[in-house]
């Protein structure tokens, strides 16, 4: 087997983690760890959450109905702070855009894969901290959720990516920090590699393609 394209989620791999952010904000209101994550997956696909990050619906609208869905799940929040938080969060991580520098020096392809949404003040294409859109210029293809109508994990998304790129599932490795994102890209084929730090996934992924991609400073 060999890998011809690398394919990186944004928040949690390339940028840092809005599952952090969300954490830390369940405990300052004392909600229980995960909630908000058991509420965006058990509310998909027709919940607010998955409306959002196919771009069928407004911020605004979105802040109302996750908080709605929330409140029949048993808490309450306020969705607006915690996207300021997840936004303060999603910062580029430097050893993550010198890793896929290094992977298009050695010729092989690159692409983002990012479950995102449009920013309403100016309805261009934007993720967490309103980033998403300048990180475009490191891959050679950039997939949006809210641009395509889909979404992880939904098959369909991952080969439109592959798509783009030229290649089959079978000869692209993907990056996330999302367990079933992970699950339908390795059903597809795909070397699957789960993010919980990114030297850790650096160094999986280092073997898989035999490049290194970290100073030995990271190890």
């Amino acid at each position: 087997m060999t890998i011809r394209a690398v394919i990186f989620d944004l928040g949690g791999v390339v940028l840092g983690s809005p599952l952090h952010a969300i954490a830390e904000y369940e405990r300052e209101l004392g909600i229980p760890t995960n909630f908000v994550n058991r509420v965006v997956a058990e509310t998909a696909p027709d919940g607010a959450w998955s409306r959002l990050e196919r771009g069928e619906i407004s911020m605004d609208i979105f802040f109302t109905d996750f908080e709605a869905d929330c409140r029949a799940a048993g808490q309450t929040l306020s969705a607006a702070a915690m996207f300021e938080r997840m936004g303060r969060a999603a910062l580029p991580r430097p050893i993550m855009l010198e890793a896929i520098r290094r992977i298009r020096a050695a010729g092989l392809l690159t692409a983002a894969l990012t479950n995102n949404w449009a920013n309403s003040s100016d309805d261009e294409a934007d993720g967490p901290g309103d980033g998403t859109r300048a990180l475009a210029e490191h891959f050679d293809v950039f997939v949006e959720s809210s641009v395509e109508g889909l979404r992880k994990p939904d098959p369909k998304i991952y080969t439109l990516t592959c798509e783009r790129l030229g290649i089959a599932p079978a000869d692209a490795a993907f990056l996330d920090d999302i367990g079933s994102n992970l699950k339908s890209a390795r059903a597809l084929g795909m070397t699957t590699i789960k993010v919980d730090r990114p030297e850790q996934a650096l160094g999986e992924l280092e073997a898989v393609i035999g490049l290194e991609l970290k100073d030995p400073a990271h190890d």
